[in-house]
């Protein structure tokens, strides 16, 4: 029979450590193997817990992996780092790095995501569960935002157009990568940055 906690766990009554192991072993499948096929039996065998156990928990796996899937994302975030704030180098230095960061971001989730596309109550839990707040498309947002308000972007400048722009682009280059066989080449940050610039620049 599978021990009733996982054996790094023994030893212990916090409840919140095994709930906390059974998400970041969910997350750990998610990442690795994506969802289909992800059973029960296999996440509680990853843990090296009974599979009793995630029930006690979690009221179903969909449940369990829309929390994985916000420990995947919170993850993807962190491994950001700190992006620029408004008002210091440069715009188009700041928006390149926004970009790049973008492109990470969304190559480390977008497979994760796609892979839960056949299990839409997971995707709907997780939407229901998540603040957008340090979301990066926020945080981009909101940054286009100040750069405005300080007179580095025009006073008309479209930032919630600006935002979508640099999104899709970013939708674009890893959805168009994880399809087999098409062709895509890599996003010249700079040079999207310049174009993008040369549209929402205050001119003189």
């Amino acid at each position: 029979m599978s021990p009733r906690k996982a054996a790094a766990l023994r030893g212990t009554d916090d409840d919140r450590n095994l709930r906390d192991h059974l998400v970041t072993t969910a997350q750990r499948l998610l990442s690795d193997q994506g969802a289909p096929g992800l059973t029960v039996r296999a996440i509680a065998r990853a843990a090296g817990v009974a599979d009793g156990v995630l029930y006690n928990h979690f009221p179903d796996k969909d449940a369990l992996l829309a929390a994985a899937l916000s420990a995947h994302v919170a993850a993807a975030h962190a491994a950001l780092g700190p992006l620029p704030a408004p008002g210091t180098a440069t715009v188009q230095e700041n928006l390149a790095l926004y970009l790049s960061a973008g492109l990470a971001l969304h190559r480390a989730v977008l497979p994760v995501f796609a892979g839960l596309l056949a299990s839409p109550s997971v995707l709907a839990r997780y939407a229901e569960s998540e603040a957008r707040d340090d979301d990066w498309r926020e945080l981009l947002a909101r940054y286009l935002r100040a750069e405005r308000d300080l007179s580095r972007l025009a006073p008309a400048a479209d930032t919630a157009a600006a935002t979508a722009i640099l999104v899709g682009i970013c939708h674009d280059a890893v959805l168009t990568a994880m399809l087999p066989g098409t062709p895509h080449a890599e996003v010249e940050v700079d040079a999207v940055v310049a174009t993008l610039l040369a549209g929402i620049a205050p001119h003189p």
